[in-house]
């Protein structure tokens, strides 16, 4: 804004910045970002740290806390800075709800799932005790910068990883962004989500599948961002994913086992009756086409059973299962038997 970007510029006080960034990206774009601090006279510190599941833990939160303590950080207008993916964005949104009970933050998200996901929304945390998650808060960012540019640098593995967060939202609020998925998947693939202009057939479905899929996580996650209210669409592909994922790691990523869970409601959906065999092929005919694992052998009838009393645990004794009733709408449901479960699970397996 030109009145802050005034009273930044007018001020004696030398603008200070501290960024966490993914080491990874660093060594991608580190130089990029130290250039762009120098060259705008900003004092600052770059903390470069393994940001992956396996190291979101409590340790390195506070060894990015010791860090802030020795950069005297102004809570007040110094905003930490977070480059990376979704659990880079994470850790530094929980290191920063705790400095001082609360400082600002920015998020900057460098992977498609960061990008539609993690960009949005209040949560962050950390894993404690193989469990997904189990220690953090709610803390929005000041605000979240997204550049696609980022996204031309990830493997193939990790766009697909993003693609089955968007596929959430397509099969749970809305049947266009399902279409441009079905239509469009491969393409996203091989350009990265950059805007070609040249493929004009394809029209800009970068611009159109990430905007359409951050303002549908906005339109669910923003009347309820403490989550006052339990039955949440944006739950779909949660209910399971988070055992199967910790237990797999690292064989599955995010999105992957988001997209396992999905698939297997997507047959309980059906054994339900409300999605009929044409619109369940449909939707896994697009988890293939987006090149997304339909199925894991690791995510047996049991870790299923378990998975879902952890749910009941944490949801008010209530499963609120998100399920498709079509392709693009969706409901919530506490009334799936037991059998219907493993009728579906079974049928799941067979195919």
């Amino acid at each position: 804004e030109p009145q802050q970007t005034e009273l930044a510029t007018a001020s004696k006080r030398k603008l200070r910045r501290f960024i966490v960034i993914d080491e990874v990206v660093d060594k991608l774009y580190g130089s990029k970002v130290r250039e762009y601090f120098e060259e705008n006279d900003v004092q600052h510190k770059i903390l470069a740290l393994p940001t992956t599941e396996e190291t979101k833990s409590m340790d390195l939160v506070l060894n990015i806390l010791h860090e802030v303590q020795n950069f005297s950080l102004d809570r007040r207008t110094e905003p930490i800075i977070a480059i990376g993916g979704g659990v880079c964005l994470d850790i530094v949104g929980l290191a920063a709800s705790l400095y001082r009970r609360r400082t600002p933050y920015i998020r900057v998200p460098t992977t498609l799932l960061s990008y539609v996901d993690a960009s949005v929304g209040a949560k962050n945390g950390v894993n404690f005790l193989q469990c997904k998650n189990k220690l953090g808060g709610y803390t929005p960012p000041v605000a979240s910068f997204l550049d696609r540019s980022f996204l031309q640098s990830i493997p193939r593995r990790h766009i697909s990883n993003g693609l089955g967060e968007i596929l959430k939202m397509a099969l749970m609020k809305h049947k266009g962004l399902f279409d441009l998925l079905k239509n469009h998947g491969k393409y996203l693939l091989d350009t990265k989500f950059q805007s070609c202009n040249s493929f004009a057939h394809h029209g800009d479905a970068a611009l159109q599948t990430t905007r359409i899929a951050i303002e549908t996580m906005l339109e669910e996650l923003a009347p309820n961002l403490w989550e006052d209210d339990l039955d949440r669409l944006v739950d779909f592909g949660h209910l399971i994913s988070p055992e199967l994922e910790m237990r797999v790691l690292p064989s599955l990523m995010h999105g992957e086992a988001v997209n396992v869970d999905m698939a297997f409601m997507t047959y309980v959906a059906h054994a339900r009756g409300l999605l009929a065999a044409e619109e369940k092929e449909q939707i896994l005919q697009c988890m293939r086409g987006l090149e997304l694992p339909v199925w894991h052998s690791g995510c047996s009838w049991a870790l299923i059973q378990r998975a879902l009393r952890e749910r009941l645990k944490h949801s008010g004794g209530q499963p609120r299962m998100p399920l498709p009733t079509g392709l693009g709408v969706a409901d919530i449901f506490n009334d799936t038997s037991e059998e219907t479960l493993e009728r579906a699970y079974k049928l799941w397996v067979k195919d």
